[in-house]
C-alpha cells in the first residue's frame, strides 16, 4: 500500500489553528520570489500547487493566509508518522517526509486483510496525529501509488489484482510515471491518449519513439511492476536554501541568511538525531547559473555555527562574483546516526558551548515556537527586541 499525507505542512499547522480549516491556506515565506511548500484543498481550488512562485500562488488566491513553515515541527510528525507504519511492518519504504510503501502481507493474519489494515492506519494517523491520511492498496507499488492519488483527500481506494487492468486502462496516459508533460505530448501527437492506447501499441514502437521510457510505460500500462517494498535508509544529506526578493550583492545580507540557513539545517539534524561529515555551498545568480562547493570536515558536526563556519569559508573561496545573487543555500551531506557516531572532543571549548547552546535553543522552540529565541544577527530591524 501507498500511504500519503493530505496537504502535510498546512495539516500538521492547523492542528494549532482550528479557526482556518475550511479556508485557503499557504505554507511559505511570503516574499515573493519564494515558493509554496503546500497548499490546503480551499487554496488548490484557485490553482495554487507547491512548488508554485509565491506571487503566482498570491495572484490565483490573495484571499489566502499564509503561514510560514516549521521545518523542525514537520519532521518530528514525521518521525512520529513512520512510527506508526513500523508498528504496522518491518517493511516501510519512505519516499518523503509525508508518504511511504508499506509491505502489509506479513501482517494480515496479526491485523486482517488489506483494507482492514489501511482503515486502521488512517484511523491512528487521524487519532495520534491529528492530521489524514489516503491509502491506495493495489497489488503493486506503482498501481497503489495511483489509487492513493485518485482518492485524495482523506481516502481509500483497494484496487483487486483482477481489477488492475481495467482500472489503469481508463485512465489518462499521463497516469504513468514516466510520462510527463513533453512524453505525453509526443503520444498525443500518434493518436496516443489513455493508457489503454500505451498498452494497445507494440513496445518496439514505443521503444523506438521514446527510447528506453518506452518499453517502461509499456509494462506499466499492463500493471506490470515488480519492484519490492525496500525498508530504507538514512537520508543522504538535509539543507535549506533561500531565493532573494530581489538580486543581491550585498555581502552582510548574504552572511546573514547563511547564518539562518545553517540553522534550520542544523536543527534538522538534531532532530532527525543526524552529524555531517560534508558541508556544501550552493549559489544560483542573476542569470540563473548555478555552483556548488563542499567541504569535508574532520569531525562530524550538527551545529549551526560550525555549518555556517564551514559555509562562509565556502562563499570566500569563490572569490569576487561576477553577477548579483539570487539564491544562496546550505546543505550537509555524508549523514551519519549521532547515536553510533564517535564525536572527537574539540580543542577549542567553543565549538562544545555552541552545540549546547544550540541544544538549549531546541529546548526552548519546542515549547514556545521557532522564533521566540534568536541569535542577535537574526533579529528583524525594528522589532523592538533589545
Amino acid at each position: 500500500m501507498h500511504v500519503d499525507m493530505d496537504a502535510f505542512f498546512v495539516s500538521v499547522e492547523l492542528r494549532a489553528r482550528p479557526d482556518l480549516r475550511g479556508r485557503p491556506v499557504i505554507v511559505g515565506f511570503p516574499a515573493e520570489r519564494s515558493v509554496v511548500l503546500s497548499a490546503s484543498y480551499e487554496a488548490r481550488k484557485f490553482g495554487v500547487k507547491s512548488a508554485m512562485p509565491m506571487a503566482v500562488a498570491h495572484r490565483l488566491c490573495p484571499q489566502a493566509i499564509i503561514i510560514e513553515p516549521r521545518h523542525k515541527l514537520y519532521y518530528e510528525v514525521s518521525g512520529q508518522l513512520m512510527a506508526i507504519f513500523e508498528s504496522i511492518t518491518e517493511l516501510v519504504e519512505p519516499l518523503s517526509v509525508d508518504e511511504a510503501f508499506l509491505d502489509v502481507g506479513g501482517a494480515i493474519r496479526r491485523l486482517g486483510p488489506p483494507l482492514e489494515i489501511g482503515q486502521l492506519i488512517r484511523r491512528r494517523v487521524a487519532s495520534e496525529l491529528g492530521i489524514t491520511a489516503s491509502v491506495g492498496i493495489a497489488a503493486s507499488k506503482f498501481v497503489a501509488k495511483i489509487a492513493s492519488t485518485r482518492c485524495k483527500p482523506d481516502g481509500l481506494l483497494l484496487i483487486r489484482p483482477e481489477e488492475t487492468v481495467p482500472y489503469l486502462h481508463s485512465l489518462p496516459v499521463n497516469a504513468l510515471w514516466g510520462v510527463g508533460g513533453k512524453t505525453a505530448e509526443v503520444l498525443a501527437r500518434m493518436g496516443i491518449r489513455t493508457v489503454a492506447d500505451v498498452a494497445a501499441t507494440p513496445a518496439s514502437f514505443l521503444k523506438k519513439v521514446l527510447g528506453a521510457t518506452g518499453e517502461h510505460v509499456h509494462r506499466l500500462s499492463w500493471g506490470i511492476d515488480s519492484r519490492a517494498v525496500t525498508p530504507v535508509r538514512v537520508e543522504k544529506s538535509i539543507g535549506a536554501e533561500e531565493t532573494f526578493a530581489a538580486d543581491t550583492a550585498d555581502e552582510a545580507l548574504l552572511h546573514r541568511e547563511l547564518l539562518r540557513l545553517s540553522h534550520r539545517t542544523a536543527e534538522r539534524l538534531r532532530a532527525s538525531g543526524l552529524v555531517a561529515r560534508t558541508v556544501a555551498l550552493k549559489l544560483r545568480y542573476a542569470d540563473f547559473s548555478t555552483v556548488t562547493r563542499s567541504r569535508t570536515v574532520h569531525t562530524p558536526l550538527d551545529s549551526a555555527q560550525l555549518i555556517y563556519a564551514v559555509a562562509t569559508q565556502l562563499l570566500e573561496s569563490l572569490g569576487s562574483r561576477p553577477l548579483a545573487v539570487r539564491l544562496v543555500g546550505v546543505r550537509a551531506e555524508q549523514l551519519e546516526a549521532a547515536a553510533q557516531t564517535s564525536l572527537q572532543l574539540s580543542l577549542d571549548r567553543r565549538d562544545d558551548n555552541w552545540r549546547a547552546a544550540e541544544q538549549a535553543l531546541d529546548k526552548v522552540a519546542e515549547k514556545f515556537g521557532s522564533k521566540s529565541v534568536l541569535p542577535a544577527r537574526l533579529l528583524e530591524p525594528g522589532s523592538g527586541n533589545p
